[in-house]
């Protein structure tokens, strides 16, 4: 499964450090792209099975319903992707170090997100599939964005404030701003157009001008 990158290894450190087993990772793997495909709603543990190759019964031996299944998946990634802008062993990199100025504090972030995105297209796919779906994953969602991500965020914005880096509107409409730019980019470029003859670099560099200067001309 190592198509899937740090999810494969965030899930398996969920294991309670047992790891994940040969069948396991068919199984995840199996459920990945069937959920993916298919939605959650639309897919079954019977297809799951087929897919992966074993009996329907080892899945339910592993995980006890098809929920527990999609929560194996998708908690390590949201916690994965969601900290700091949605990767919890990038905040030293983002957020740990004042930040040098709003453009490379973007592009950090950007730069981040985009190669994590780009291994990880199918999971984001059913993250947001089934986020507005699953209240049990908005509330894990608010809880890690809430405890883990805003503070780290806000520190950094406050300290470009103090530069003069960046407009004093309030921090919660900046992150939004921030967020909602950055997500929109990662979901058009992997999701919705990602056969598009895209210029990687390119977009980037125009991403992080939208954020600091809008589309309205000089």
């Amino acid at each position: 499964m190592s198509e899937f990158g740090e999810i494969y290894n965030a899930i398996n450190e969920a294991q309670d450090g047992k790891g994940l087993t040969p069948k396991q990772e068919q199984i995840l793997k199996a459920a990945v792209e069937i959920f993916a495909e298919k939605g959650y709603a639309s897919s079954s543990t019977s297809e799951i099975a087929a897919r992966a190759g074993v009996a329907e019964g080892t899945i339910f031996r592993h995980y006890k319903t098809k929920k527990d299944l999609l929560f194996s998946i998708v908690t390590p990634f949201m916690t994965q992707f969601t900290v700091p802008l949605l990767a919890s062993h990038f905040t030293k990199e983002v957020f740990d170090e004042p930040p040098e100025g709003l453009e490379p504090f973007l592009k950090k972030i950007i730069k981040n997100r985009f190669e994590f995105a780009r291994e990880n297209a199918p999971l984001l796919k059913i993250v947001l599939q089934e986020i507005a779906f699953q209240p049990e994953l908005q509330s894990r969602y608010e809880s890690v964005f809430l405890e883990e991500v805003f503070p780290k965020f806000e520190r950094a914005l406050n300290e470009l404030k103090e530069q003069g880096s960046v407009i004093d509107f309030p921090n919660r409409s900046i992150i939004r701003m921030i967020i909602s730019t950055v997500v929109g980019f990662l979901v058009t470029r992997f999701l919705l157009a990602p056969e598009s003859e895209w210029e990687d670099e390119e977009e980037l560099d125009r991403t992080i001008h939208f954020i600091m200067y809008g589309l309205g001309g000089k």
